[in-house]
């Protein structure tokens, strides 16, 4: 480890810092030349946090950080720097030519996060704020994301056993659906003696794969619930808004972050979430094409909401008509949907509008004693749509704003 005695100076100085999951190094540099002044390791605990910024302030006043990984090893220290009212930028890690270039260590990285900050702090990310609600939406998320693969994969295993399964047993099985097999597998008794033979042992197994899944099922509910209680305090617009479920909003939202204001503008998060085109033109040829970039989950979201919107949307389908007729491909039509609901996300993440209160319609309807069939019958609708506008799983709110006021005027 290098490291030079502080100087105690009225200088600007900036600081650079390499995480890893048990220690961090930082690298202090002299802000109007570069010059490295020091370098330490610290631990990866609050004690050591606090060491790292006291080290860091010894040889003058710390205008910025940067920092590697401030969503995973550098979470914790960045998360205290800016308690402490540090400036923090998120710093890329060099690629590996770079690397091989001017050689690795926890020191070398340490002092290339500060010389990134020292040279261009305004391209470097803002990092994202991780203790607030969306933080909470994050684990639970990842916890309901796993349950949902394991829940898959059980379906695949109880199939594979089915294909070699004894005959007798495949046939008897294979004719159920999914859910009638499920149930089946559940309430069967085969006992606990897998010496009896193979039809007995693979009854065994398939009972256990049922109910293991049906465990899943109830884990992803429960999840599924509190992430629905947490997304509708954090950004009800965005859970209002058409075509954007419970899963769907979560993502976006651990997409942004706790400070969505981060994200300079719509270009921006359209780049983050990867429906941003990227030029592919060439000679006469004028194009762009996929952009494969960007945050995945986030795209896939916007995909989800762009296919819910296709199918029941009349304004979503006239979009894409529109865009059929200007010449566009199916598939390019779609990628302009996608941006504009991505534009759309941004305003509502950043720029949120009220929702209009709902909760007063269904205690109304009920208090002059009106069933949903009536409503749906003024209005010329089924009752499904008055039902889904009472508890609030669908935004109409022309719909609501009639409703309301032929309830309180009748």
């Amino acid at each position: 480890m290098t490291s030079f005695a502080p100087i105690p100076t009225s200088q600007s100085v900036v600081a650079g810092m390499d995480t890893h999951s048990a220690t961090h190094h930082v690298a202090v540099l002299d802000g109007a030349t570069g010059a490295v002044l020091g370098t330490r390791e610290v631990a990866a605990t609050r004690q050591g946090y606090a060491l790292a910024l006291e080290y860091a302030t010894s040889f003058g006043s710390v205008t910025r950080w940067g920092i590697e990984g401030t969503n995973s090893y550098g979470a914790g220290v960045t998360r205290h720097l800016r308690e402490a009212g540090q400036v923090v930028r998120e710093v890329i890690r060099p690629n590996r030519a770079e690397r091989r270039l001017r050689g690795k260590s926890d020191p070398l990285d340490a002092i290339t996060a500060a010389r990134a900050v020292l040279a261009d702090l305004d391209r470097l990310p803002i990092p994202k704020d991780s203790a607030g609600p969306v933080e909470s939406i994050r684990v639970l998320n990842l916890s309901r994301d796993s349950a949902v693969r394991a829940r898959a994969k059980v379906l695949q295993q109880i199939a594979m056993i089915l294909v070699s399964a004894p005959a007798v047993l495949r046939e008897k099985l294979q004719c159920l659906s999914e859910k009638a097999l499920l149930a089946r597998l559940i309430a069967c008794r085969p006992g606990l003696d897998p010496t009896r033979g193979v039809e007995t042992a693979t009854m065994i197994s398939l009972r256990a794969l049922a109910r293991r899944h049906a465990h899943l099922s109830q884990e992803i509910d429960e999840v599924t619930s509190l992430l629905g209680t947490l997304v509708e305090q954090t950004a009800p617009a965005l859970l209002a808004a058409k075509g954007v479920g419970v899963v769907t909003a979560s993502q976006l939202l651990i997409t942004a972050g706790d400070n969505p204001h981060r994200i300079r503008n719509k270009a921006a998060f359209a780049a983050i979430t990867g429906v941003a085109p990227i030029p592919a033109s060439s000679g006469k040829t004028n194009r762009v094409r996929l952009n494969r970039g960007g945050d995945r989950r986030a795209n896939k979201a916007i995909h989800i909401i762009a296919l819910v919107r296709l199918s029941c949307d009349e304004r979503t389908k006239a979009y894409i008509a529109k865009k059929k007729a200007e010449g566009k491909t199916p598939l390019e039509a779609l990628r302009c949907l996608k941006r504009a609901i991505a534009n759309e996300i941004y305003r509502l993440l950043t720029n949120p509008p009220a929702v209009p209160d709902i909760t007063d319609l269904r205690p109304t309807r009920q208090a002059r004693g009106l069933s949903l069939q009536n409503v749906a019958d003024h209005f010329g609708v089924w009752p499904t749509r008055i039902s889904t506008i009472e508890r609030g799983t669908r935004r109409d709110d022309t719909l609501a704003q009639a409703y309301r006021e032929w309830l309180t005027a009748a």
